[in-house]
């Protein structure tokens, strides 16, 4: 004889599902947490220019600040997120808005092939993502 009460399963089903929706919704939220600390990853990089070669003390720590979301953020992300992905979408949103910014701040320049290998950049970014099967 048990003891321990089973769950019927209608009930089993809706727990279940309940669990799986839980899931989902963090691994959604991991993709904007992604985003955001690939946003903080562009502002380090950017800020290693501003900063002069650590020369410049304010434009330093604003560096070293975003360098620490930005991990932070990337350590949030591959809690639900598989790492392999994770790492090649945020250095993918990095690089794209770090040479983009680089064209619009700094007068870097904007070749036809530059700007034909960010978008090839954008396309790998955009298949990670659709066949992760995190999304």
């Amino acid at each position: 004889m048990n003891l321990i009460p089973t769950k019927s399963p209608p009930v089993r089903w809706i727990t279940e599902a309940i669990d799986r929706l839980k899931k989902e919704m963090r691994v959604e939220m991991s993709w904007y947490i992604l985003i955001l600390a690939a946003l903080f990853e562009i502002g380090w990089a950017i800020g290693l220019e501003a900063s002069d070669g650590f020369s410049k003390p304010v434009p330093t720590l604003g560096t070293v600040v975003a360098l620490v979301i930005s991990m932070a953020l990337l350590a949030q992300a591959v809690k639900d997120l598989p790492i392999g992905t994770a790492y090649a979408v945020w250095t993918g949103i990095g690089a794209v808005g770090t040479a983009s910014l680089g064209i619009i701040l700094f007068d870097e320049p904007a070749t036809l092939a530059r700007i034909a290998f960010i978008g090839v950049i954008v396309v790998g970014i955009v298949g990670l993502h659709s066949v992760s099967g995190a999304h």
